[in-house]
């Protein structure tokens, strides 16, 4: 493995005091160590893993050139290995990225191992950039539109651009609600529930019952259920079979409710319950309650589902 610099001894920072030139982080202590610094100063993350050879060549020239702003910039690495949660939810997809940080927020950042002389033009235009406020032309787009045309990817079916987009406004605004939920509901289209789950994880506990977050949590929950439920052609036809397979008939909603048709899996569920109530405890009512969680209140389905049940509920 090439030698690299190490800078990593105290330098004075704007306030007089001593800070380490060079820190190592943790998902824990991101926050910490990225968020609340950014505060004060601008801070550099560098997205890297031992196994990478632009790493090893891009370590110790950004380590230089922070060295020598004398503490104006911090940098912060990060292995992404050890620590894939935090990179994932940013949308990083190669490194070595660097990412720099003021005011609790992303605002610029370059990908791959640059030259001395261009890291160095990187730093010197996150220090004007800081002294304006800290912001870009990048930062300057209007999130709320970004995400707007997340949700429009992601009804769409185009995941891979929808995480993107979410995970470009999670770099912007790492506690962003809708940004993080946005990007938890990608990853469970993509098929990866430890991704969503880590996404979900970065909301703070006095938001973990806001509609979104609840959304989400119940759309993991549903796709848990959905996998190896079988072949919807084999459980259509057990339902046509045997009108009171009720088991086929809660497994069928499940996998139309997968597939995007509402309608069909509260079709489906509100059968049961109007036939049979009690079956297992009233479970179909109970998964369809589950179903209007994960949709949303505002959802067609939700209002339409909902006006239905309370009719076989108070009739």
């Amino acid at each position: 493995m090439t030698e690299q610099i190490s800078l990593r001894a105290a330098v004075p920072a704007a306030n007089g005091a001593a800070v380490p030139a060079v820190i190592d982080t943790t998902t824990k202590d991101f926050g910490r160590d990225v968020i609340e610094s950014s505060k004060t100063q601008p801070v550099l993350v560098d997205f890297w893993a031992p196994w990478c050879g632009p790493c090893r060549t891009l370590g110790p020239i950004i380590e230089k050139v922070v060295g020598a702003t004398k503490g104006k910039v911090r940098l912060v690495k990060m292995n992404t290995d050890d620590h894939p949660q935090i990179p994932g939810q940013l949308g990083i997809q190669s490194i070595p990225a660097v990412i720099a940080f003021f005011q609790g927020r992303a605002f610029d950042g370059f990908v791959g191992a640059l030259p001395e002389s261009q890291v160095k033009a990187f730093v010197d235009r996150v220090l004007a950039s800081a002294a304006k406020g800290g912001m870009v032309d990048e930062a300057a787009e209007d999130l709320a539109a970004i995400l707007d045309e997340g949700d429009r990817l992601l009804e769409a079916g185009d995941v891979q651009n929808a995480m993107r987009f979410f995970g470009e406004v999670v770099r912007a605004e790492p506690e962003n609600l809708r940004a993080l939920t946005g990007f938890a509901r990608t990853a469970i289209a993509a098929g990866d529930l430890d991704q969503a789950r880590q996404a979900l994880a970065q909301i703070p506990a006095a938001k973990a019952n806001d509609p979104l977050v609840v959304a989400a949590r119940a759309q993991i929950t549903l796709a848990e259920q959905t996998a190896g439920l079988g072949d919807a052609r084999a459980l259509q036809a057990r339902v046509s079979a045997d009108p009171t397979d009720w088991q086929a008939r809660f497994d069928l909603a499940l996998i139309r409710n997968a597939a995007g048709d509402r309608e069909a899996a509260a079709d489906l569920l509100l059968d049961i319950f109007k036939r049979n109530r009690a079956w297992e405890e009233e479970k179909a009512r109970k998964q369809l309650v589950q179903f209007f969680e994960a949709w949303g209140p505002k959802d067609k389905a939700t209002l339409a589902g909902r006006r239905r049940l309370s009719s076989l509920l108070f009739a």
